[in-house]
């Protein structure tokens, strides 16, 4: 049996629907919400500030800290346990690593930055609307950055390839899945995630890393407008 059309009627190199805005947290130096599909991330930033304590400090440069969280009747699957677990300890961390190439953390030595992602609302892909969120938040925060990052799933249900797996995907029970998230910086075209869950070949791979980077550089144009949006009435 083959996957001749996908669930929700896209073609299989065609995203969801995305929004994007900023400044959506008052109290926040920077924040950002990001939605894809049914998936909504919020992002707050606060920082640099000093680090406590004071053992922790860097004196070389500043650190980054992201938590990320589902809430708990935010999945389209099983109810979300409350409070932190392996896979928010997972993400939180590789959130992180995906962030750190496009920040100069050097000019804040001794200093955190702290990135909070909170997801009141997920259908798969939620740890790429995270990182999309918190990369504009940071920008919004007013930190000297090399890029943004942006991010999307892609990956394999039963023999064909696709770009942005919402959650009957994930779950498609006639066939094998593979979700591969990716995180790219769109002016250097570097990638800053990449992992795998399930099996492809490599040149299955390579054809699906080529199909991101087009839904990639879409991705960057939201996260651009959304930023220039917020300060189009400050240039007029």
């Amino acid at each position: 049996m083959t996957y001749k059309q996908r669930i929700d009627g896209r073609k299989f190199d065609e995203m969801r629907p995305i929004e994007a805005k900023v400044g959506v947290i008052p109290r926040a130096d920077g924040s950002a919400m990001f939605k894809i599909g049914n998936t909504w991330a919020y992002a707050a930033v606060y920082g640099p500030r000093n680090l406590h304590p004071k053992f922790m400090q860097d004196p070389q440069t500043g650190i980054l800290r992201c938590s990320y969280n589902m809430m708990p009747f935010s999945s389209s699957g099983e109810r979300v346990r409350p409070g932190g677990s392996r896979r928010s300890k997972e993400i939180s961390l590789v959130t992180q690593k995906a962030l750190l190439p496009v920040l100069n953390l050097e000019d804040y030595p001794n200093s955190v930055v702290d990135v909070f992602i909170e997801l009141p609302q997920t259908e798969a892909g939620s740890r790429c609307a995270g990182i999309c969120a918190a990369s504009m938040a940071l920008a919004d925060a007013g930190l000297d950055m090399k890029d943004l990052v942006s991010a999307v799933s892609f990956g394999k249900v039963d023999d064909k390839l696709v770009v942005d797996l919402d959650y009957s995907e994930e779950s498609y029970p006639d066939g094998g899945v593979a979700d591969i998230p990716i995180a790219m910086l769109p002016n250097s075209g570097k990638i800053s995630l990449l992992q795998m869950d399930g099996e492809v070949t490599k040149e299955e791979l390579m054809k699906l890393i080529g199909m991101s980077k087009k839904v990639l550089m879409d991705i960057y144009e939201v996260q651009k407008k959304a930023l220039k949006d917020k300060y189009k009435g400050v240039e007029d």
